[in-house]
């Protein structure tokens, strides 16, 4: 194996060093690189191409629903963080904070926004002044700054992050519940129908609730180590944020009434569990619905039958772009066909076209899979629908390899050895009775690192998270004292 070939595989296993693993798919399909200062990464145009496909999907949804986006500064006064105490509480260890503009020292501290509940309420309150503002959507596309992160993983956790974050505020209670299973559930099919990962619905558990929250809910998603994502989370604020910045309106009867908030925010921790998810030995590997390339072309031809080669799959390549899809024509002189086949493999193409001059000759075209390298040969004809039918399977495949590992990797448990047991041995989500308390959870956690990651929510059309019937046990799993709630332990990213 040449030296050059050497450098474009991957050398790491996903099964059995799937950190390093993960780090070298991420640089060697030019998805990011790590910047001077640790715990931030550079994000290069392939992987800016992947979060931008999250953005459009997410981005046309919100607007349907009733969003309007803005934009709102990165720098947000201390006096209006310390407006909300949980927010302070919450966010404090995380903040980086702004003390000098040029020589001069400022009058008041800036943070860098950790989020921006406290800058955007604000504005929502002078923006609403009767029942007809209402509702107010607001969101913003953006980064957050939180110095938590001591091991960076590229996407997974870094101290600046990509995101959006939603804001709403509502005339009424049920209002605001609508917006928080609206949002929940976008997050949910922008995973399941364009990452092709299904995922868990469910809420955090109350001490694990964003800070200042009602409720939190949230969308989980599994990796084939066994470890959570959390995908995306919705949040009630009820009133709290209302009352604490005077998000007030008048009312049918005009009576002033307080306001019920949310927020919401999906980052780009999609795109690790995408990367996790779905990518191999080989490196990256894209579902269709996501891929920057959809189709790859390779011509393979000796000098005598180049001119034909070439112009079959020319044809071929503008045939496929007219129809809308994702193309790219290989036809680079200086690499051969199976340089390009691998680097194509690399870079996560879902699908590859081989074009040499027996399929010239008999008018078809070779296929290959890349998640399972299935191969198979067409007719020339007919070529439109045929890409269109291979790039569903392909997607099919990841979605269907996903969701058995999910299935797969839900388990109950009833003592504290059976949960530490089942999380050692097997990870995935471990199903149990729960009190409520807190040191339940510490005394998991404190063992196996892993903790409560969400519990079943019945939400407005009585689905719960996962498929497993409830255990019929009314004991905690940690305690042995009577339950009435269900957790799901995991260890997570």
């Amino acid at each position: 194996m040449s030296n050059e070939s050497q450098e474009l595989g991957i050398t790491e296993s996903k099964s059995h060093k799937p950190g390093d693993w993960y780090a070298e798919v991420v640089q060697k399909a030019n998805l990011a690189d790590y910047a001077p200062m640790g715990g931030f990464i550079v994000t290069k145009p392939r992987g800016y191409a992947l979060w931008e496909a999250i953005q459009d999907a997410l981005d046309g949804w919100f607007k349907e629903t009733g969003v309007d986006n803005v934009y709102f500064p990165l720098f947000i006064p201390e006096s209006f963080l310390e407006r909300e105490k949980d927010i302070v509480e919450g966010f404090d260890p995380e903040v980086a904070w702004v003390t000098h503009g040029g020589h001069d020292e400022l009058e008041e501290r800036l943070a860098v926004r950790p989020t921006s509940e406290s800058i955007i309420a604000p504005f929502m309150a002078d923006w609403t002044r009767s029942h007809r503002d209402l509702p107010l959507r607001l969101n913003q596309w953006c980064s957050v700054v939180r110095w938590e992160a001591t091991e960076t993983k590229p996407f997974f956790r870094t101290k600046e992050f990509m995101w959006q974050e939603g804001h709403t505020a509502h005339a009424t209670d049920e209002g605001a519940w609508d917006e928080v299973w609206t949002r929940l559930g976008q997050y949910e099919r922008v995973y399941e129908d364009v990452l092709a990962i299904p995922v868990l619905r469910g809420k955090k558990p109350e001490h694990d609730k964003f800070p200042g929250a009602d409720t939190t809910t949230t969308v989980e998603a599994l990796m084939p180590d066994g470890k959570s994502v959390q995908g995306g989370t919705s949040h009630n604020l009820g009133q709290s944020f209302a009352e604490a910045f005077d998000i007030t309106f008048v009312d049918e009867d005009e009576n002033e009434q307080t306001a019920y908030t949310t927020s919401w925010g999906l980052s780009w921790r999609a795109l690790g569990a995408l990367i996790m998810t779905h990518s191999d030995d080989q490196g990256l590997v894209l579902p269709p619905t996501i891929a920057p390339t959809q189709v790859a072309i390779v011509p393979i031809w000796q000098e005598e039958t180049k001119d034909d080669v070439l112009e079959y799959s020319e044809n071929i390549a503008d045939e496929l772009e007219d129809a809308g899809f994702r193309v790219e024509l290989d036809d680079r002189d200086e690499r051969n066909p199976g340089f390009k086949f691998n680097e194509h493999e690399l870079n996560g193409v879902p699908l590859r076209l081989e074009i040499g001059p027996y399929e010239v000759e008999d008018e078809e075209v070779t296929l290959v899979h890349r998640p399972d390298n299935e191969e198979s040969v067409a007719d020339r004809d007919g070529i439109v629908e045929t890409v269109d039918e291979h790039l569903d399977e392909i997607f099919d495949k990841l979605y269907d390899t996903a969701e058995e590992n999910l299935e797969n990797n839900i388990r109950e448990a009833h003592s504290p050895e059976d949960i530490l047991g089942t999380l050692g041995k097997h990870g995935g989500y471990v199903k149990t009775p729960w009190c409520g308390d807190e040191a339940c959870e510490e005394a998991i956690k404190e063992k196996i690192a892993a903790e409560i990651v969400m519990q079943p929510l019945e939400d407005e059309g009585g689905t719960t998270a996962g498929e497993v019937p409830e255990p019929d046990h009314d004991e905690c799993g940690v305690c042995g004292d009577p339950a009435d709630e269900i957790a799901y332990f995991a260890k997570s990213y």
